[in-house]
């Protein structure tokens, strides 16, 4: 990253190893960096690997992560490329990037098969390695799934174009960390005033490490949001089990594209979550815990 863009980024810490010191997971070596995992459960546990979405990382998944591996799951949770604790490649944040981050993740762990639950732009990573590698692919949970319009207005997809998106987010990184706030907390129903605390301790953490607006900016100029039916469209016709969780406040992701994912994968059980937005599974874990553990017991 050049000088400039550190300046553009308010980004001046480089993520190293003191950073990392604390940190209860681990870190695997990948080809293209450090990924940052947890791992719990019972070591026999059916496999069940947790992806997070666009810029929220894995601690996004701390009520489904405990309940999973109290229900005896081998449960893992990561960080992707530019996100959290792992590294911030100089690459194209692409599903092609995505997809062998998490194989090569597969692969150090030595799991050879595992249910895949997913949130958001999670989703997109989940569907495009199932097609890419359908026998290490058990189940699939979809929480509320990116891949479908999102109606973004012209003032945010000015994001897309070159030095204006980099200077558009390097206002961000130096004024608008209460917007981004704001708008991260949206994605909740009714957060308490404990959680809103922890999560703009832990999210603007991850800001302060060169990388993180520009993978953001890479992701979204690579597609990572953008429609993409034919994705679901393929794990349809895979006849894999498949579950999808949708909170039926979310305008994030609008829960009217729930309609279009089930008629593109007919099999999918369909729960719509009352009382959620974008994050049901944080807003209800009474409700989605049970789900998921009932989901992927079945044989």
């Amino acid at each position: 990253m050049s000088f400039i863009e550190r300046v553009l980024y308010c980004e001046r810490e480089r993520l190293g190893r003191q950073n990392r010191a604390h940190l209860p997971g681990a870190l695997a070596q990948l080809s293209d960096g450090k990924t940052y995992y947890e791992i719990a459960g019972p070591a026999k546990g059916q496999p069940v690997v947790l992806i997070h979405g666009f810029s929220m990382p894995s601690f996004i998944w701390d009520p489904t992560f405990a309940a999973l591996a109290q229900a005896g799951f081998r449960i893992v949770r990561y960080d992707l490329y530019g996100r959290g604790w792992s590294d911030r490649p100089e690459a194209r944040y692409d599903k092609a990037l995505f997809v062998r981050q998490l194989a090569e993740l597969l692969d150090e762990l030595k799991i050879a098969q595992a249910s895949l639950v997913s949130l958001s732009m999670g989703g997109v990573i989940a569907a495009e390695f199932a097609f890419r590698f359908p026998k290490r692919v058990d189940k699939l949970s979809f929480v509320d799934p990116a891949g479908f319009d999102l109606g973004l207005p012209p003032a945010v997809k000015a994001v897309f174009w070159p030095v204006v998106g980099e200077l558009l987010l390097g206002m961000l990184g130096r004024m608008g960390r209460k917007t981004l706030l704001e708008s991260m907390l949206a994605d909740f129903y009714q957060p308490s005033d404990e959680a809103i605390e922890l999560f703009k301790t832990r999210y603007f953490e991850q800001m302060k490490y060169r990388g993180f607006k520009r993978a953001l900016l890479s992701s979204l100029r690579s597609g990572m949001l953008n429609e993409d039916l034919e994705l679901y469209r393929r794990v349809g016709e895979s006849g894999k089990p498949v579950q999808l969780l949708w909170g039926e406040l979310d305008d994030t992701v609008p829960f009217r594209h729930a309609q279009t994912f089930l008629e593109l994968v007919p099999q999918a059980e369909f729960h719509p979550i009352a009382n959620a937005r974008h994050i049901p599974h944080f807003d209800r874990p009474d409700v989605v815990n049970p789900l998921l553990v009932d989901f992927l017991s079945k044989i």
